[in-house]
């Protein structure tokens, strides 16, 4: 697996990470969007302290993984209840 050396700047800090090439482009989308929302939390809510905007951005995108996590499994649920309505369908059409 090809790895690359990045540095992340995220809150006016640099993370040195070894990451692997497919996913330096989505790390670097990711770095900015936190960028975006520290901004963002400092000047809505007038956050000094970056630890404090940092807590606020991992709450929000741990609730936007919980709300897709929870969304998806009921995708898949839905999914497979159809899935045995058509089993059940075609099980009938072959008797």
């Amino acid at each position: 697996m090809d790895f690359r050396r990045i540095t992340i700047n995220i809150a006016g800090r640099n993370y040195p990470l070894n990451v692997p090439a497919a996913e330096e482009e989505t790390l670097r989308k990711v770095g900015k969007q936190i960028e975006t929302m520290i901004k963002d939390f400092e000047s809505s809510f007038d956050v000094r302290d970056k630890q404090d905007a940092l807590a606020m951005c991992v709450l929000k995108l741990g609730t936007n993984a919980e709300v897709y996590s929870l969304n998806n499994e009921k995708n898949i649920k839905n999914t497979n209840e159809r899935v045995t309505k058509i089993n059940a369908l075609l099980d009938q059409l072959e008797k």
